[in-house]
C-alpha cells in the first residue's frame, strides 16, 4: 500500500492514504535503518511511502519514494549526521521575529543556502508585527528591502491584527508548505489563524532565555487551503552539512550572478584580485552582512556570522 507521511514523531509515523483518507500509525520494518545512513530519522513528514498492514491495526513502512526535495541541517549532538526537517516541500516559510525572541541574520542565511541546495522557494515571514516600535520597523523595512531584492519573498504578519494571513492563505493555494524558524515566533499560531480548525498548541516566551517555549514536539503536517501545511518544532540552532566552497558560493543568488564574471573563472570571492563581488560588496551592491555570513559559512566559523549590521 502506499501513503503519505502526516506525522512523526521519531518512532511511529502516521501515514495517509490520500483516496480513502485512512490514516494508519506505523513503524519502520526492523531492518530499514540500514548500517551507514546518514539520517538521525531516514522517514519524514511529506515522504512518500510504501507499507504493509500488520494484524493489530498498524502497518510497517517498506520503502521510501525518491524524494524531489528536502530541507536538512545538522544534528545537534552528532556532528557528522543529519537531520531532515521535512521532504517534497513546494514552498518553505521561514518564521521571523525581531524580539521574543530574537532570531538572527545568520540563522535566516543558514536556512537559505540549505534551502537553495534544492531550490526551494522561500518567503520570509516577519511576523508580531504589532509588537514593533519605529527602530523595529526601520530594521523590517531594511530586511525587506534587502531580502527581496536578492529575489526571496518576504511578507509580514501579525496573529493580533490579522496581518498579513489572508495573503499567507492564497500563496499556499495547493502547494506542500513547510514552516520552519525559533520556538515562540508564532509558527503554529499563524497556521491555526489560517484555519481555526485546527487550534494548534501555542505557547509562552521563556522569560528566562527569552526565547519561546517548545510547544510542536513533533513535525506534523495538516490539510490546509487546498494544500498542506508542515508544522515543525522550533530549532535553537541551524547548523549547516559540509558543503563544498562552489556549492556555497551557488547558494548565495547575488553572488551566482558574478559566476564567470571575475578576473578567474573559480573565483571564490574571499581574496583573489579582479575580484567583482569584493567590488559590489565594498560599492553596497551586495549586502554586507549576506558577504560576512558567506564568508562565515566557508570557515564554518559560527563567530563570525553577521547579526544586524546591514549596508
Amino acid at each position: 500500500m502506499h501513503g503519505l507521511v502526516m506525522k512523526s514523531t521519531g518512532s511511529w509515523y502516521t501515514v495517509l492514504d490520500e483516496l480513502s483518507g485512512a490514516r494508519t500509525d506505523c513503524r519502520l520494518r526492523g531492518q530499514f535503518r540500514i548500517r551507514g545512513i546518514k539520517d538521525t530519522n531516514p522517514v519524514v513528514v511529506g515522504d512518500r511511502v510504501t507499507w504493509e498492514p500488520g494484524d493489530d491495526g498498524t502497518g510497517s513502512i517498506t520503502a521510501i519514494a525518491p524524494r524531489t526535495n528536502y530541507i536538512e541541517r545538522k544534528s545537534t549532538n552528532l556532528s557528522k549526521i543529519r537531520h531532515l526537517i521535512a521532504a517534497n516541500i513546494d514552498l518553505a516559510f521561514l518564521v521571523v521575529t525581531l524580539r521574543e525572541p530574537r532570531t538572527s541574520l545568520g540563522f535566516i542565511d543558514r536556512f537559505l543556502v540549505a534551502a537553495e541546495g534544492f531550490r526551494i522557494p522561500v518567503c520570509l515571514v516577519f511576523n508580531k508585527m504589532d509588537l514593533y516600535d519605529d527602530s523595529e520597523m526601520a530594521v523590517v523595512e531594511e530586511l525587506t528591502a534587502l531580502y527581496r531584492n536578492i529575489g526571496y519573498g518576504v511578507t509580514h504578519t501579525s496573529v493580533i491584527s490579522g496581518e498579513g494571513i489572508e495573503g499567507l492563505k492564497s500563496m499556499i493555494d495547493g502547494k506542500v508548505c513547510l514552516f520552519s524558524g525559533h520556538s515562540g515566533t508564532g509558527k503554529s499560531a499563524i497556521i491555526s489563524a489560517i484555519d481555526p480548525n485546527l487550534n494548534l498548541r501555542t505557547g509562552d516566551i521563556s522569560k528566562v532565555h527569552n526565547k519561546g517555549k517548545h510547544t510542536t514536539t513533533f513535525a506534523e503536517m495538516f490539510p490546509l487551503a487546498g494544500g498542506y501545511m508542515i508544522d515543525t518544532p522550533g530549532i535553537k540552532e541551524f547548523g549547516l552539512i559540509q558543503y563544498t566552497k562552489e556549492e556555497v558560493r551557488d547558494y548565495f543568488p547575488e553572488l551566482r550572478a558574478f559566476n564567470n564574471r571575475c578576473k578567474f573563472d573559480d573565483c571564490s570571492h574571499t581574496h583573489e584580485p579582479g575580484c567583482l563581488v569584493q567590488e559590489a560588496v565594498e560599492n553596497g551592491e551586495i549586502a554586507l552582512s549576506r558577504y560576512l555570513n558567506y564568508l562565515a559559512i566557508l570557515e564554518a566559523d559560527d563567530m563570525k556570522l553577521a547579526d544586524w549590521e546591514l549596508r
